[in-house]
């Protein structure tokens, strides 16, 4: 479609045709791109850790902690360099992950150890946890409400803070508001030194007679001007602030899965009536899109697993699809872009017109194996079974890799931790003794031999997973104690709700919803194990307790037989009743287990079911498994089949996972499918996904690379080295991959006829 047509906004929100697309990329774009990966790839530094610790330690060492927190972090932003880069229609950029960092003092080093809340919480909560089943505490994967600047600017926003702060006589309350002040003032200077050297590159080009850089300066110091000290006026503006306001606000939260979330909701009223009133195409607003991806790659061109998600489409509080013209610009945007930055992850309903359908069709062809589909159907209902209300779990975003929470409410402890379910298993299985160390790891008095009942073991099972959750949410409180004691989100917590009508810093009660999230590894893999033992055991008898654990201690050797039969058994994902029962089960009791226990502000734990790249190390931490699999045999990817189950197909296999209680993972669950490239088309792939989205899955993505580029990468890596494939919850160049993740992918089923 040409974005020169006289086209009503209605029209392109319901009217795209399925054969064509919305925009194209600019000639500027990929020239700016090119220039882009080059600046990324070079030498790239920051000072902030120097200029940091000098703030703290000399600069404002006199000052109560908040306070000397808060001006140490102004003063490393506003001491941050300024670039302004060839042919650029936005201004900013912070390396997120540069190749070098400019380090502290010595001194000053070992000074931070004291006020380091990663030190802090690990030494605190080795004092009160048990290391095997306490630990973690990871932050990020939350986003914040960009709207809620947008539509004041950061002046008024400074000005209720202020109000604010003079009205209260909490203590806590007044230092957060005065800490966000402090900082909303350092993104105003930091804005004004960009305006300062914007205004010295006009007065060269103007002497030196440039004057199409003289127009374009020009253009980016009324904007500067404008924003974001004061609302923007336009969708260029909008996204300058909203560029602008993410740099600051991640460079106080620098941590993996913080992002934009739903920026399609967000930027769709600026752009609007800019549309309506001519005032720019939508190759236009294609054009400006495709340089906040381009930027956001730059930032973060060192590392591939460092996400930052935008979740387009959605729904609407009255069950109406979200999606606008903006979210489709978004999508074709990335699928043209050869970037792992930011991760696009579309949000469909039922509601959808076919035409955005199609779209993630396409994306998941043509978009290098980067498209993750959510299922609102579904993940609604599930944020809702976790407490949240329905007008603030359809505002849901990724955070990051998967992990579904309400945009700009949640705490930053929102995914935090692994628990690998299927060792919890091991070990109720043999009396609570490691099966590959031989070490006792969890007080058990009993082992599979000593039950007559298979309810009986599976209560254990469940007691064991319980105690373990128990530890886990102790053992995320004291992160959060920590958190908020020493590391207060002044920027982050002023865009929150309800941190600033509380008066609360977000890990200090502030946020709406207290929830830790974890990913529980190798459900799938537990529930085949139970399944088999169930029928091995207890019904068909074919084995005794004593055999079966003779058989995994020594990991099948010797026991080839047992094996064979353990192995034919029916596993989940092949639409066996029993196999899809258990799964069924086991995914309720630890989404349930979960649930019910409460954080230190009534939140609840989250289960998130999703491997990341945790994978091939979750694997080599099993022995042998009561499904006939060897030690360190690969696990399944959240809630998908293991891959050697799958021998009936996709469907039967999807058929088999979407019947899973879904509605209990209240952080939501991944599933992986990976097709084979010679089988998979655009008809196929659409029948694969709306199956999917009609059965009541919730998270699709997977891989349509083949095999043998997979394999030709892995002996030359040089020679691929923009190759990306899903891994899972993100996408990577395959080169940057460590070896043993490199195989695990390509060892995965590939499905086909």
């Amino acid at each position: 479609m040409n974005s020169s047509r006289p086209l009503t906004i209605r029209h392109l929100t319901t009217q795209l045709p399925t054969t064509q697309h919305l925009t194209t990329q600019s000639p500027r774009t990929a020239v700016f791109r090119d220039a882009s990966r080059e600046r990324g790839a070079a030498d790239t530094s920051s000072p902030r850790k120097r200029h940091q610790a000098e703030g703290f330690f000399e600069r404002y060492s006199d000052l109560p902690y908040p306070a000397r927190y808060a001006r140490s972090l102004a003063y490393a932003l506003e001491n941050e360099p300024v670039y302004l880069l060839p042919d650029e229609h936005l201004v900013g950029m912070l390396y997120q992950i540069p190749s070098r960092w400019e380090m502290p003092k010595e001194e000053h080093a070992r000074q931070w150890e004291s006020f380091d809340p990663g030190k802090q919480m690990r030494e605190r909560q080795r004092e009160i946890i048990d290391p095997f089943v306490g630990g973690g505490g990871a932050p990020g994967h939350i986003g914040w409400n960009w709207d809620q600047l947008l539509t004041i600017g950061v002046e008024a926003h400074m000005a209720d803070l202020a109000a604010r702060r003079d009205a209260a006589t909490d203590e806590n309350a007044i230092q957060l508001y005065e800490g966000a002040i402090i900082l909303w003032q350092s993104v105003l200077n930091w804005n004004d030194r960009h305006l300062a050297a914007l205004r010295s590159a006009a007065r060269t080009a103007r002497r030196q007679d440039e004057n199409s850089e003289l127009q374009r300066l020009e253009q980016l110091i009324d904007i500067c001007e404008r924003v974001p000290h004061k609302p923007p006026r336009s969708f260029h503006e909008a996204v300058q602030f909203f560029n602008f306001q993410h740099l600051a606000v991640l460079f106080e939260n620098p941590f993996g899965g913080n992002g934009p979330g739903r920026a399609d909701q967000i930027l769709w009223p600026y752009l609007e009536p800019d549309l309506e009133a001519g005032i720019i195409t939508l190759d236009g607003a294609r054009e400006l899109i495709d340089e906040l991806w381009i930027r956001y790659h730059e930032r973060l061109q060192n590392g591939d697993g460092w996400v930052e998600a935008v979740v387009p489409g959605g729904t609407h509080a009255d069950g109406s699809c979200a999606a606008n013209p903006l979210s489709y610009i978004m999508v074709e945007s990335i699928i043209e872009l050869d970037q792992t930055h930011p991760v696009v992850y579309p949000r469909v309903c039922k509601q959808c017109h076919p035409d955005f359908i199609e779209l993630m069709v396409r994306y998941l062809l043509e978009g290098e194996n980067r498209a993750q589909i959510y299922n609102d159907d579904v993940c609604v209902p599930a944020l809702m079974n976790g407490g949240v209300t329905r007008e603030d779990a359809v505002k849901y975003m990724a955070g990051g890799c998967m992990e579904i929470s309400a945009q700009g409410m949640n705490c930053d402890l929102n995914f935090s931790c692994t628990h690998n379910v299927a060792k919890v298993l091991e070990l109720v299985i043999n009396g609570g003794i490691d099966l590959l160390t031989g070490e006792r790891r969890i007080p058990l008095a009993r082992d599979l031999s000593d039950y007559d009942d298979f309810e009986e073991l599976y209560a254990a099972f469940e007691t064991e997973v319980a105690r373990q959750y128990d530890a886990m949410v102790r053992s995320l409180d004291v992160a959060s104690e920590c958190y908020a004691e020493l590391r207060p989100c002044y920027l982050l917590s002023s865009l929150m709700d309800d941190c600033l009508e509380r008066g609360l810093e977000q890990q200090a009660g502030g946020s709406r919803y207290h929830d830790y999230g974890f990913a529980p590894l190798g459900i799938t893999s537990a529930a085949d194990s139970l399944s088999s033992l169930k029928r091995a055991v207890f019904d068909q008898g074919f084995a005794s307790g004593a055999q079966i654990l003779d058989a995994l201690r020594d990991d099948f050797e010797g026991h080839a037989a047992l094996q064979a039969r353990l192995r034919h058994l029916p596993m989940f994902g092949v639409q066996d009743d029993e196999a899809d029962t258990m799964a069924q089960r086991v995914l309720r009791s630890v989404c349930t287990l979960a649930t019910d226990r409460r954080t230190r502000f009534g939140g609840r734990l989250k289960p998130m079911v999703f491997n990341f790249v945790w994978t091939p190390t979750a694997s080599a931490e099993l022995g042998a498994r009561c499904d006939g699999a060897h030690a360190g045999e690969m696990i399944g990817h959240g809630v998908t089949p293991q891959g050697r189950a799958m021998t009936e197909g996709i469907t039967s296999a999807i058929n088999s996972s979407t019947a899973l209680p879904l509605e209990c993972v209240t952080g939501g669950a991944t599933t992986m499918w990976d097709m084979d490239d010679q089988w998979i088309n655009h008809e196929r792939m659409r029948v694969i996904l709306t199956t999917f989205l009609a059965s009541g899955g919730m998270i699709f993505q997977g891989n349509t690379s083949s095999i043998e580029t997979l394999e030709e990468a892995l002996a030359n890596p040089e020679e691929f080295p923009n190759l990306i494939v899903r891994v899972g919850g993100f996408s990577a160049r395959f080169a940057t991959l460590g070896h043993d993740l490199q195989r695990e992918i390509i060892a995965r089923r590939r499905h086909s006829a």
